[in-house]
């Protein structure tokens, strides 16, 4: 087994850096990369349309019931205004599940939960402190006015992923348990981080390759 058998799987409070790292080690290992466009995907198997899934991108599960009880889209396998949390989530990790059958990188929608018994899939959950993830935040919204601005946006997201994960899982979101490596992306450039990681791969790969001998 080498790296690039992997399967990573993603968490991350919001400005962390956990999207420009997860390209990156996509990039590196020759693998694909899934973010939204794992809400794209759902929404197709199911006939709704696809922007209405990236909109609702994992937001609170209150999000999800008022936003399907408006019978958007075609029912290609309920009847119209019957589709509810625990369904969207079930047809959304059945993709994901499809997806980890290759190695593959994937940012959120508690992959890490979904994969937990496979051998091949690696969690890493990135945290950073709130002085570089504010510095990200302003990158990722131009204009905002000021740093108390960004910590707001900050507060809600990691807010509405948390939520997100504790409801569907059960698990706490960011315990370090629930992960195979936690990083403190303000330490590390994002080269220095993929370094890391890759590094961490190449040593779960010996150990699986150990056990199989």
């Amino acid at each position: 087994m080498k790296r690039s058998d992997f399967v990573i799987v993603i968490g991350r409070q919001y400005g962390s850096g956990g999207r420009e790292l997860g390209q990156m080690l996509a990039r590196r290992l020759g693998i694909p990369y899934y973010d939204k466009a794992l809400l794209s995907e759902a929404a197709g198997r199911l006939g709704f349309r696809a922007d209405l899934f990236e909109r609702a991108d994992e937001k609170r599960p209150s999000f999800f019931s008022s936003l399907l009880s408006a019978n958007y889209g075609s029912s290609t396998y309920f009847a119209p205004g019957a589709m509810h949390n625990a369904t969207l989530y079930q047809m959304q990790s059945d993709v994901i599940r499809n997806l980890m059958d290759s190695p593959c990188v994937i940012v959120g929608r508690t992959a890490d939960y979904i994969g937990r018994e496979r051998k091949n899939v690696v969690s890493i959950f990135l945290h950073a402190d709130n002085a570089y993830r504010v510095s990200r935040t302003h990158c990722l919204h131009p204009g905002l006015p000021d740093d108390s601005a960004a910590m707001e946006i900050m507060a809600k997201k990691d807010a509405e992923r948390q939520t997100y994960y504790n409801y569907f899982t059960g698990r706490k979101w960011g315990d370090a348990a629930n992960y195979h490596l936690s990083l403190c992306t303000s330490l590390f450039s994002t080269e220095r981080a993929a370094d890391l990681v890759c590094r961490y791969l190449d040593l779960m790969a010996d150990e699986i390759g150990n056990e199989n001998s």
